[in-house]
């Protein structure tokens, strides 16, 4: 299992980027959480294995319809705190 934080920027809050990515994170098996941070960025961390998680990686790039990723920082992370996905 590998654990990473991303922190995505762009026109990602408003949009509901922190319900579909807890969604898509939850059908791919990761454990973790997503958060709106005050700058406009949202914050997650994802654990699960590295196979997983470069599929979510690939999916938050596009995110929900209204969204528009310019990018994701990568760094990273301890394991997550809890089972499952969680939206912060």
């Amino acid at each position: 299992m590998t654990a990473r934080q991303w922190l995505i920027s762009g026109r990602v809050q408003g949009v509901g980027y922190r319900a579909w990515m807890a969604r898509e994170a939850t059908r791919l098996g990761i454990a973790g959480w997503v958060r709106n941070l005050p700058d406009g960025r949202v914050e997650a961390l994802v654990e699960g294995p590295e196979a997983a998680l470069a599929t979510l990686r690939d999916r938050c790039r596009r995110g929900p319809l209204l969204a528009r990723v310019e990018a994701i920082a990568e760094l990273p992370a301890s394991a997550a705190e809890a089972p499952g996905f969680q939206r912060r």
